[in-house]
């Protein structure tokens, strides 16, 4: 058996006096709530909540609203976790969309595979305690905390379709080594080997490969002013039926905001939903396009995925549930990138669940994606490599020009409650072993 076992216990819950809700749907009203529980045995227990509430005004415009509130707290018990309270208004400021995010996000194992995709070496072995070349489960984590507060804004250019958006955001990263000691604290066997005994790729990296830099290894801050445009002709939000939502812009990270870097983004996201079959079944796809104009940005930062606003509490990739939902999170990471998702949306079950439209959706999904522009590697990388990794061959870590399309496919099951809660289920599988094998992933809204 893997050491490593999770449970999730989730589902949609609601407020008993919610059943009571008013059927005109005026004011703030309670949208829904998803308990989470699970275990990991290196993380701990898993225990929290979120919750969200909608201001549909009065007279009441739903299923649009005024007002959208989200709250999540959701920690395993050795730390890791998500902090977040998330407020976006269509009024407040007149003709103008805001949307504002604080969050608190540590993670004692993040994902970290090396650069450019398929020219790093991913060993599954090196993390499987059953496997005879087993390194440690913890081989490809690093410890990684981020604080984030993020505003995005978007007001109207011409007509309904043409907009602008622009935004700031102040983001701190803190990086290190996993907390070996703090993992195993409480366990009475499947003990993590030390870093000593057995350091990890962000270790060699770091120490032996010079790879990630001493001024980028501990992180730091990453203040950003972004600017854009969007043309939006969806039908509703939650679930469009047709429609196009594109996005292009820069993001900047300037010196004199406080960065350590400077480095300039440019990114462009073009979305667009087919009727098939009217309100119960539509195809919709997504294309994106990801690239550094100047600078050098840090190693921790790569894998940050631009838009006009988040529709989650991670937006990083490529790979993950935000981006390729069958292979491995953070595993295509680079200067640049192109990604593609196709979706087969359908409603096979519509039901009235506490005075509220309910549906139950799902999605069938391919997603494809491949670095389009590589972190630069030092040209004497092999040299160092056996001067100072000499109980490793080069072949188990590098595989250089081997980049290509990443691809995974799946299911998406998708309980919809009153229109706006929107619960995803994602069981995706990669189409390479280099990518993983199968992911499972529980979160709110579709993925765009």
């Amino acid at each position: 058996m893997k050491k490593s076992i999770i449970l999730i216990l989730a589902a949609a819950i609601t407020i008993l006096t919610s059943a009571q809700e008013d059927k005109s749907k005026t004011g703030w009203k309670f949208g829904g709530a998803l308990p989470a529980v699970s275990f990991d045995s290196n993380l701990g227990f898993q225990y929290g909540a979120l919750v969200e509430f909608f201001n549909y005004g009065n007279p009441g415009i739903y299923p649009e609203w005024y007002d959208h509130i989200y709250a999540e707290v959701s920690r395993f018990t050795k730390g890791s976790g998500i902090y977040r309270f998330m407020f976006e208004s269509n009024h407040i400021i007149p003709g103008i969309e805001w949307v504002a995010d604080l969050s608190y996000l540590p993670d004692l194992a993040n994902h970290f595979y090396g650069f450019n995709g398929y020219e790093s070496i991913y060993n599954a072995d090196w993390m499987d305690s059953e496997a005879q070349d087993y390194k440690s489960e913890m081989f490809y984590r690093h410890e990684r905390n981020q604080f984030r507060f993020k505003n995005d804004f978007l007001g109207k250019i011409s007509g309904e379709k043409l907009k602008w958006s622009a935004g700031f955001a102040f983001q701190k990263f803190d990086v290190s080594s996993v907390n070996i000691d703090k993992l195993n604290k409480g366990k009475d066997e499947d003990l993590l080997p030390s870093l000593s005994q057995e350091p990890g790729l962000f270790e060699l990296y770091r120490d032996s490969l010079g790879l990630i830099s001493a001024n980028e290894a501990d992180g730091g801050w990453v203040n950003t002013l972004k600017a854009g445009l969007v043309w939006d002709t969806r039908d509703n939000r939650p679930n469009p039926m047709k429609g196009i939502w594109t996005e292009l812009g820069v993001e900047l990270a300037p010196e004199f905001l406080g960065n350590d870097w400077g480095f300039s983004k440019f990114y462009i996201t073009h979305r667009q939903y087919f009727t098939l079959v009217e309100d119960n079944l539509s195809l919709v796809y997504r294309l994106g396009y990801q690239t550094t104009l100047s600078g050098n940005t840090p190693f921790f930062y790569q894998s940050q995925m631009i838009t006009s606003r988040l529709t989650g509490a991670f937006n990083e990739g490529l790979g993950g549930f935000s981006t390729l939902r069958g292979v491995l999170k953070n595993r295509v990471v680079g200067d640049g990138f192109a990604l593609g998702n196709v979706e087969l949306r359908w409603k096979p079950l519509k039901f009235t669940l506490f005075n509220k439209e309910s549906y139950l959706g799902l999605n069938f999904f391919y997603d494809l994606g491949m670095v389009t522009q590589k972190i630069d590697l030092p040209p004497a990388l092999q040299t160092t490599f056996l001067n100072t990794m000499t109980n490793y061959a080069y072949s188990d870590f590098f595989n250089p020009g081997s980049e290509k399309m990443h691809h995974c496919a799946g299911i998406s099951i998708m309980p919809v409650w009153g229109e706006n809660f929107v619960i995803a289920l994602d069981i995706g599988k990669s189409f390479n072993e280099q990518d993983g094998n199968i992911a499972f992933g529980i979160g709110l809204n579709y993925l765009f």
